[in-house]
C-alpha cells in the first residue's frame, strides 16, 4: 500500500484534499446539532427532576440569574427599575423561558435585593435543563438583559445555560499548539519540509475528524465537548504518528537507501507500529462505554473517529507527501554530507546512547529513583474529590464570572447554586421547618404546590463546588427528609453534579479493569510475552496516579492556579477521570509499543536481552521524547481555551505524557527489563500455540517483503578485530535485508574470521555484536562474487541496527 501511495502521490493527495473540502463544505452547510444527554437513571436528582417535569412542565428546567448593581443610589430607584423591569418582561416572553421572578414583585421579591440596596437579581427558569436549551435562546436572553445597561448600572448573567454561550475564540489553543509543535519539529529535523509533514498529517486527520463528527451530530447525540477533546487528542497523535514514520524514513535515506524503498520500509516498520498504536488508543477510548454514562458515548465517537482518520492519513497521505519531497526530507547539511561522504549508518550516539548504557549499568538505582519521583507526585491523589466546577472558575472577563462575584458579594456564595427539594407527599410544612433548622442553609422558600408536588428552593451558605454543600445534600437526604416523614428528593444542578460524581466513582474500577485488560491482551498477542504486558499495565497505573496527583495539586489545592488564570481551586470535574484515563492509557500504550517493538526486533535477531533493551532505548528514546514534548505543547495550549474542563484535561494529559515518556519509558521500563532479564520474553509453549499472530515488525509477519535482487548466490567474509588489531572471538555477525529480515547469522572464530552467505547481489546490512567490544552495523553493497569486509569494533558506540 505504501509503494502504491508513493508512486501515485498526486492521486492520493487530490483524494485527501477533495475529501477534506467535501466533508468540510457538507458540515458547514448542515451546521451543528450537538446535544448533551446528561441522564443519570436511578439517582435522587433524576427522580426530583422527573417529578418537577410532571407537576411544573414550564418550570422544571434549570434556573439562571440576571444580576445588576448600581454605583450610586439603590436598585429600588425608579430610574433603575424603569430600565430593568421592561428587560425582564421581554425575557419572560421569549420562547424556552418558563418564568421570570424579579425583585419588584411584592414582599417575596424584596428578598432578592441585598441589604445595602446596591445589588439585586432575578431568576429565569427555563422549560428545559441547561444542556438541552438551544444556544440561540440563551443568547437572546443575554442580549435582552444587557441592553438595559447604562453608566452606573452593571448587568450580568450567571447560570449553567448562560455559561454555555460564553465560548472563547475558536481555534486559538489549536493554533498555539501547532506553532509550538512546529518549533519542536524544526529543532528535531533541521528541515522546513520535514517539519511540515507531521503538521500536515495532523491537520488533515483532525480536520476530517471534526467535520465528520459535526455531520454525525445530526444522527446521534454528541456533546459539545467532543470536538474540543477530539482536536486535542487528534493533534497529539497525528503529529506523533507522522513523526515516528518520518524519522524512520530519514534514517533509511541517510543509510543510502533509495527514497522510495526508504519510504516503503518506514511504513512497513514504523507504519505497522502506528497502526497498532492507533488501535490501542481507540480500544482505550471505547473502554468509556462500560461506564454506561450516555454523556460519554458521543465523546467516544468523536475522538475515536479522529484517531482513525489520523492513522489513515499517516499510512496513506504521508507516503504520498514523502514522494513529492524525495531527498528534501533531509536538511541541506545532511544532503551535502550524504553526497560528499556517501551513506553512513545513523549511530545512536550522544546523550541517548550514554543514558542507555547508564541504565544498563545501574538498573536498580535508576528504577528506585524513578519510583520515588512517581510516588511523591502521586501522593495528592489520595485527597481527590470529584465534583463540578462553577462560574467562579470562569475567566474574569466573562459575564458568568462577574455575575457569580456579584451574587457572592450581595447574598453569599450559596446563591450561585440553589438546591431544589421536591416533595411528593407528607407534611411539607414540617419539612420546610426541618430544612430551615439545618446547619449550612441560608434561605428556604417553598413554591405553591401543583398536582401534589411542592418545590422547596434551598440556598446553601457555601458555594456549589464546596465540600460543605455536598455534605448538606447528604444531610438533607439521609436525615432531614426521613425525619420529616415525607417523600422528597433533592435536585438541581448542584445535586446532579454530585450524583454524577458518585456514579462515576462507583463505575471507575470496572472501567480501569476493562482498559487494562484489553491493553494486556493486545500486547500479549503483539510481543508474545507475559511480562511485557504486565509491566505495561503496572506502568500505566503508576502514570495515572502521578498525573492525577499533579491535577489535584494544581486544580484542587490551587498550586500555581493563578499562573493559569483559571480562578480559584475546586473539585476535579467528575467526567474528567474517565476521559483522561482513556486518553492516558491509549497514549502510554503508544510509547510502550514504539519502545518495546524496537527491543523485540533486536531480541528476535540476537536473543540478547541486555543488548535488545540497550539498543531499543538508545534508538527510540530521542524520538519518543520529541513526540512527548510535542504532545505536552499541544495539551498545555488548551489552557488558553478559557474552558476550565479543557484546561484540566490539558494540564492533566500534559503531566501524564511528560511523566510517562521522560520517567517511565526512558528510565523505569528499561531498568525493570534489565532486572528481569530473559524472562521479559517468556511465554508458555501451550499459550504460544493458541495465540493468534499479530506482527508489529515485518520480519515476523506474513506480509511479503519486496523481492531481493536476483542473481547467483555469493558470500561476505573477513575478520572482526578490536581497535588495537586483536581478533574478536565469538562475535555475532548478522546479515539482514534492507527491510530488516535476517538472512544469515554466524559467530566469529578464534582468529576473528567469519563468513556469511548472501542470496544474491544487492544492498544489505551487516551487524556485528560482541559482549566485550560493543556493536556496529554497516550498509554493504555486494556485486558479482564474494565481498571481503573487515569490521573494527571500538566499544564506545551503539549502532542503529536496521
Amino acid at each position: 500500500m505504501a509503494r502504491w501511495c508513493y508512486r501515485h502521490r498526486l492521486v492520493v493527495l487530490l483524494l485527501w484534499v477533495g475529501a477534506l473540502f467535501g466533508v468540510g463544505f457538507s458540515a458547514s452547510t448542515a451546521g451543528t446539532d450537538y446535544a448533551n444527554v446528561f441522564s443519570l437513571p436511578d439517582t435522587d436528582s433524576k427522580t426530583a427532576y422527573d417529578l418537577m417535569q410532571k407537576a411544573f412542565p414550564n418550570t422544571s428546567g434549570d434556573t439562571d440569574t440576571v444580576v445588576w448593581k448600581v454605583t450610586d443610589g439603590s436598585v429600588r430607584d425608579q430610574t433603575v427599575r424603569s430600565r430593568v423591569q421592561p428587560a425582564l418582561d421581554s425575557i419572560a416572553k421569549l420562547k424556552g423561558v418558563g418564568a421570570v421572578a424579579g425583585p419588584y414583585e411584592g414582599a417575596r421579591g424584596a428578598a432578592q435585593i441585598s441589604q445595602d440596596g446596591k445589588i439585586a437579581y432575578a431568576q429565569i427558569t427555563f422549560v428545559q435543563r441547561a444542556n438541552e436549551i438551544p444556544k440561540d435562546v440563551v443568547q437572546k436572553v443575554v442580549d435582552t438583559a444587557q441592553d438595559a445597561e447604562r453608566g452606573g448600572l452593571q448587568v450580568e448573567l450567571g447560570g449553567q445555560a448562560i455559561q454555555r454561550v460564553q465560548e472563547p475564540p475558536q481555534g486559538l489553543s489549536e493554533m498555539v499548539g501547532i506553532v509550538a509543535a512546529a518549533v519542536v519539529l524544526f529543532l528535531a529535523f533541521g528541515s522546513f519540509f520535514a517539519m511540515t509533514l507531521p503538521i500536515a498529517i495532523a491537520v488533515f486527520g483532525v480536520g476530517m475528524g471534526l467535520f465528520s463528527t459535526q455531520l454525525l451530530s445530526h444522527t446521534t447525540n454528541i456533546p459539545d465537548i467532543a470536538p474540543l477533546l477530539a482536536s486535542l487528542i487528534g493533534l497529539g497523535v497525528g503529529i506523533d504518528y507522522a513523526l515516528f514514520i518520518v524519522t524512520r524514513h530519514r534514517r533509511g535515506i541517510l543509510r543510502g537507501m533509495d527514497p522510495e524503498e526508504s519510504a516503503v520500509t518506514a511504513l512497513n516498520t514504523s507504519g505497522r507500529a502506528v497502526l497498532f498504536a492507533g488501535g490501542t488508543v481507540c480500544i482505550a477510548l471505547a473502554g468509556m462505554l462500560v461506564t454506561r454514562l450516555r454523556f460519554l458515548d458521543g465523546v467516544v465517537i468523536g475522538t475515536s473517529l479522529t484517531v482513525v482518520l489520523s492513522v489513515l492519513a499517516a499510512t496513506t497521505l504521508l507516503p504520498a507527501l514523502l514522494g513529492f519531497l524525495g531527498p528534501r526530507v533531509l536538511s541541506r547539511r545532511q544532503r551535502r554530507r550524504l553526497a560528499a561522504e556517501g551513506p553512513e549508518p545513523e549511530k545512536a550516539s550522544g546523550l541517548a546512547a550514554r543514558w542507555s548504557v547508564n541504565v544498563e549499568k545501574r538498573p536498580r538505582r535508576v528504577a528506585a529513583l524513578a519510583v520515588v519521583v512517581m510516588a511523591v507526585l502521586a501522593v495528592p491523589v489520595l485527597s481527590l474529590r470529584l465534583g463540578a466546577t462553577d462560574q467562579g472558575n470562569d475567566d474574569a472577563s466573562t459575564t458568568t464570572r462577574k455575575a457569580y462575584d456579584l451574587l457572592a458579594e450581595g447574598f453569599g456564595p450559596g446563591f450561585n447554586g440553589p438546591l431544589q427539594v421536591v416533595s411528593a407527599g407528607g407534611d411539607t410544612a414540617k419539612l420546610v421547618q426541618g430544612i430551615e433548622a439545618t446547619s449550612g442553609v441560608a434561605r428556604v422558600a417553598a413554591l405553591p404546590p401543583a398536582q401534589g408536588v411542592t418545590v422547596i428552593q434551598v440556598v446553601p451558605t457555601t458555594s456549589p463546588q464546596s465540600k460543605e454543600t455536598d455534605d448538606l445534600i447528604d444531610t438533607l437526604r439521609d436525615q432531614v427528609i426521613p425525619k420529616a416523614g415525607t417523600e422528597a428528593h433533592v435536585g438541581g444542578v448542584t445535586a446532579v453534579s454530585k450524583d454524577f460524581a458518585s456514579v462515576t466513582g462507583d463505575r471507575l474500577p470496572l472501567f480501569i479493569a476493562t482498559i487494562i485488560g484489553l491493553g494486556f491482551l493486545l500486547l500479549l498477542v503483539a510481543f508474545r510475552s507475559l511480562v511485557v504486558p504486565l509491566t505495561a499495565a503496572l506502568m500505566n497505573l503508576i502514570a495515572a496516579a502521578a498525573s492525577f496527583g499533579v491535577l489535584v495539586a494544581v486544580f484542587q489545592w490551587g498550586w500555581g492556579l493563578d499562573l493559569l488564570g483559571l480562578g480559584k481551586e475546586g473539585p476535579i470535574n467528575a467526567f474528567l477521570p474517565v476521559i483522561m484515563l482513556s486518553l492516558l492509557f491509549g497514549l502510554s500504550m503508544d510509547y510502550q509499543v514504539f519502545l518495546v517493538s524496537r527491543m523485540h526486533e533486536e531480541w528476535v535477531h540476537t536473543r540478547d536481552n541486555a543488548r535488545a533493551v540497550r539498543v531499543g532505548l538508545a534508538e527510540t528514546s530521542r524520538v519518543i521524547n520529541s513526540a512527548a514534548l510535542i504532545m505536552v505543547c499541544v495539551f498545555l495550549a488548551f489552557v488558553l481555551s478559557g474552558d476550565s474542563g479543557a484546561a484540566m484535561a490539558g494540564v492533566g494529559l500534559a503531566a501524564a505524557v511528560a511523566l510517562d515518556a521522560f520517567i517511565l519509558r526512558t528510565a523505569l521500563v528499561p531498568a525493570a527489563m534489565h532486572l528481569l532479564g530473559d524472562s521479559n520474553w517468556w511465554l508458555p509453549a501451550w499459550l504460544e500455540k493458541r495465540l493468534p499472530h499479530l506482527a508489529v515488525e515485518p520480519s515476523e509477519g506474513a506480509a511479503p517483503e519486496p523481492a531481493e535482487p536476483t542473481g547467483p548466490a555469493t558470500a561476505i567474509h573477513g575478520f572482526v578485530r578490536a581497535a588495537d588489531g586483536d581478533p574478536v572471538e565469538d562475535a555475532s555477525v548478522t546479515l539482514m535485508s534492507k527491510g530488516g529480515r535476517q538472512l544469515d547469522r554466524v559467530t566469529s572464530l578464534a582468529d576473528g574470521s567469519y563468513i556469511v552467505s548472501v542470496p544474491a547481489p544487492g544492498s544489505y546490512l551487516l551487524a556485528v555484536t560482541s559482549a566485550s567490544y560493543g556493536s556496529r552495523a554497516r550498509h554493504v553493497v555486494v556485486a558479482e562474487g564474494p565481498l571481503v569486509y573487515d569490521v573494527e569494533l571500538t566499544g564506545d558506540e551503539v549502532d542503529a541496527v536496521n
